[in-house]
């Protein structure tokens, strides 16, 4: 219970579970809260350059902000899906190790 509870306000509760005593030794525990701040950055990120995409799209009068909205629409689908999908699994009790931050959070965790 307490790895999916590290998903759901991000990475705030992310840090709460690496705080928070006894969970801040529970290696599994760990390892859900490590993902879920590096998960949280890198959608933080994305968000970021797609902001600056759509910038460089305005310059394109209709289309420009058309295709901007779908983006903007397709990024917020997908990271709630993501979102919603590692909370659902990992309440489930299945350990899912995203592809490039999973290992970044299993190395933390076991740090």
């Amino acid at each position: 219970m307490a790895s999916a509870l590290c998903y759901l306000l991000g990475f705030i509760t992310g840090i709460i579970f690496l705080v928070v005593e006894p969970y801040s030794r529970n290696r599994n525990v760990r390892f859900h809260a490590f993902q879920s701040i590096f998960l949280n950055v890198a959608m933080i990120v994305g968000w970021i350059v797609l902001m600056i995409l759509g910038m460089a799209l305005n310059v394109i009068p209709v289309l420009g902000t058309i295709l901007m909205v779908v983006l903007h629409f397709g990024y917020m689908l997908g990271t709630f899906g993501l979102w919603l999908y590692l909370l659902i699994k990992t309440f489930g009790g299945a350990r899912v190790v995203l592809p490039v931050i999973g290992p970044m959070a299993e190395k933390q965790a076991s740090a």
